[in-house]
């Protein structure tokens, strides 16, 4: 009997000793999520007590929209903002941005932030008490400036998020550079600027970034929400231009001409069905738009010459490739069988790369945007065939681009103004969930990475 209770006492000791390990490591992971936990709990009370100034400087700038590369007294308040914080600050970057850093004093990697700074050419009809009423010029033409796409929102998370990192210094590990872009919407004519124009000045260098996030605000999704996609997010958008060359002659003549208007009408049909058929659309949209057609002078007149420009929105690389060759391929093989002769310009005057979400990184972060937001509230999204020059940083660096919604809960998405419209207008509570996310992607990966 005394050995059999031995040899019981012997099995519940192995037994013991074989779980321990696992007791360890189950206590160890639950004090790292406890622990976590924390410091989401934190900065989402850090982000209620700077809620009051992101709404105010959201306001402000709103009120005193500036267009591409004009915006002068922005990055003024941008930058007399950061240098309060004790921040390192550069301006004139890209002519009129903004880049602040802020140092640990921690070995650690470097961590960008970014939020576009410049307002559209687009006359504000919502009645706020801070609605803009600036006029200005563009492109020659007398115009309104309003914050149409929630740029100044962006701003305004980007300084509430610097705040916030800047009074938890001695968490961080490494750097972060806080980048306010000029000129996403595209700079006016004859000019260059925005994401594109701030590479090649440096500003991923002196430190060098090894990461970058961004956020923008949709009128169309709702408060509380983030949304989120590995891959394309955002399309490319390469603009182009065909002329198309023919033999002038007499309306009444037609046989004595190499009719362009005839061919070109050839080529726009043609060149609908890259994306109907040679397009595989499973997993991608693409585009292929041709928005503008000039050519001739009078009724009764074929003239020698017909210009098309058009637009290509891809969210694929390869098949990126394949519409740039096909748009060549229809436009001279068209041409050539009407005795015509088509010149392609692709990319016309500027262009940018897919809004690429590094696969890798989404699947690293998207716990702590689960756990910013809420499961519930953290959403796959559909690519957009919009464009976003922070593909040019991503062209560089992984980084994540991501949007929030800032649809009020009292209103259905259909009734949501659209963006780029005088009608736009923002649920301003949405802000907060941007400063928290800007934030908690910051700690998770210097925590993940130093």
């Amino acid at each position: 009997m005394f050995k059999l209770h031995q040899a019981k006492l012997k099995k519940v000791n192995l037994i013991t000793t074989a779980l321990f390990p696992v007791l360890l490591l189950t206590s160890a992971s639950q004090s790292i999520q406890a622990q976590e936990q924390t410091s989401i709990n934190h900065v989402a009370s850090l982000a209620t007590k700077v809620e009051a100034d992101v709404i105010k400087w959201r306001r402000h700038f709103h009120q005193n929209p500036e267009l591409s590369n004009r915006e002068v007294e922005t990055a003024k308040t941008i930058a007399k903002y950061l240098k309060s914080l004790g921040l390192k600050v550069q301006t004139g970057v890209a002519k009129t941005g903004v880049v602040a850093i802020l140092d640990s004093g921690k070995p650690g990697p470097v961590v960008a932030l970014r939020a576009d700074i410049d307002a559209l050419p687009v006359t504000e009809s919502v009645n706020l008490p801070f609605a803009s009423t600036v006029k200005s010029t563009y492109n020659g033409q007398d115009v309104g400036v309003m914050h149409a796409c929630g740029h100044d929102t962006h701003i305004a998370m980007l300084m509430g998020a610097a705040t916030i990192l800047t009074s938890m210094k001695d968490k961080l590990h490494g750097k972060i550079k806080f980048i306010f872009q000029p000129a996403e919407e595209g700079a006016p004519e004859g000019e260059t600027g925005g994401a594109e124009v701030m590479i090649k000045e440096g500003v991923l260098n002196n430190p060098n970034v090894d990461v970058i996030f961004g956020l923008h605000i949709s009128s169309n999704k709702e408060v509380g929400t983030v949304h989120y996609r590995s891959g394309g997010i955002m399309a490319a958008v390469d603009p182009f231009k065909i002329v198309v060359t023919g033999k002038q002659s007499h309306g009444a003549y037609p046989w004595n001409s190499v009719d362009p208007i005839v061919t070109s009408a050839q080529i726009i049909m043609g060149l609908q069905t890259i994306v109907s058929r040679e397009v595989e659309l499973i997993d991608s949209a693409a585009v292929v738009t041709i928005g503008m057609i000039h050519g001739g002078t009078r009724s009764n007149i074929i003239p020698n010459k017909v210009e098309l420009v058009g637009t290509i929105r891809t969210l694929n690389p390869d098949i990126r490739k394949l519409i740039h060759r096909s748009v060549h391929n229809k436009a001279n093989s068209i041409a050539k069988s009407m005795n015509a002769q088509a010149t392609v310009t692709l990319p016309l005057d500027y262009s940018y790369p897919i809004t690429y979400n590094d696969e890798k990184l989404m699947t690293e972060m998207l716990p702590v945007l689960q756990a910013t937001a809420g499961a519930e509230n953290t959403k796959v999204t559909n690519p957009v065939t919009g464009a976003e020059d922070f593909s040019f940083f991503q062209e560089k660096v992984p980084g994540l681009y991501l949007f929030v919604g800032g649809r009020s809960k009292n209103i259905s998405a259909e009734q949501a103004p659209d963006h780029h419209t005088p009608e736009f207008e923002i649920d301003e509570s949405g802000m907060k969930l941007g400063v928290k996310l800007l934030t908690n992607l910051t700690l998770e990966y210097m925590k993940n990475n130093h």
